[in-house]
């Protein structure tokens, strides 16, 4: 970077392969945080996309890899994952020199290293209140990678919500059970929550708006509380009370068994997935 603070052909640069949902918030995290927008590179096949990026964050955007990739220091990958291999191709040439973050569900470090070359790769589990600063990512490093880089990858993510660690990669498929999809659970919550709301006979904006604050409010003061779960929710139980007759109804259903058996199964098909399209 020269002495204006501008960014200069020689600066190590970011580069995003897909320019969706999750490499906006991921882009527009880092400009919110002061990455000059000329250091970020995306490359991007549809005009559209490119049109919206270049629009809301200034970065170059490209229809095609090409020689610009070659002075990335982190290249993001972000594309579906059925579609990684055939866009690994044109960019492997100009990347392998780069630490490698993955945000592709089921693509696994091998596939990735088999396409670049490298064995400096980290993968990252999102989830899609990233887009509004409050997601939860699983992030797993290969060995290769340095702590300043893992450092980098948290500072990159910092802006989208919370990180951790996970000691596997084959803890990124619990990771995708449990936050990745974990935001269709609490939306599910909130449609069943709003239709009870309609047949007590309140009317739909009423319900949807009592739903989300309460299910909101719940998290963030499990989230503050140094009590457990289990221990909140028996505060607000009292026996022969609406609470008890709400939760003893789910416990003669078999729901909590239920939300166990539905991560099980979300688990089993991540990992149906990375041996699909990891390979």
């Amino acid at each position: 970077m020269n002495s204006s603070g501008a960014a200069t052909s020689t600066d190590p640069t970011i580069a995003f392969i897909g320019g969706g949902n999750m490499a906006r918030a991921l882009i527009g995290g880092l400009v919110q945080t002061g990455t000059p927008a000329a250091r970020i590179r995306v490359v991007e096949p549809h005009a559209p996309q490119r049109e919206v990026l270049q629009q809301r964050f200034g970065v170059r955007a490209l229809a095609a890899a090409d020689a610009s990739l070659s002075s990335a220091a982190l290249v993001v990958w972000a594309v579906k994952p059925q579609l990684f291999k055939e866009a690994a191709q044109p960019c492997a040439p100009f990347v392998a020199q780069a630490l490698q973050l993955s945000v592709m569900a089921g693509i696994r470090c091998a596939a990735i290293e088999a396409a670049t070359g490298t064995t400096r790769i980290v993968r990252a589990m999102p989830n899609t209140p990233a887009l509004i600063g409050q997601g939860m990512a699983g992030l797993y490093a290969r060995p290769a990678v340095a702590p300043a880089e893992r450092e980098q990858v948290e500072r990159l993510f910092a802006p989208t919500g919370r990180s951790v660690w996970v000691a596997e990669e084959a803890d990124l498929d619990a990771v995708t059970a449990l936050s990745g999809s974990g935001p269709a659970y609490g939306f599910y919550l909130i449609e069943a929550m709003v239709e009870a709301a309609q047949r007590m006979g309140l009317g739909v904006e009423q319900g949807r708006e009592m739903a989300i604050q309460t299910v909101l409010g719940a998290s963030m003061l499990a989230q503050q509380s140094a009590q457990s779960p289990a221990e909140l929710r028996a505060q607000v139980t009292s026996k022969g009370g609406t609470t008890h007759a709400a939760i003893s109804h789910l416990e003669a259903q078999g729901v909590k068994e239920a939300i166990v058996q539905a991560l099980l199964a979300a688990q089993a098909r991540a990992r149906e997935l990375g041996d699909e399209f990891g390979r």
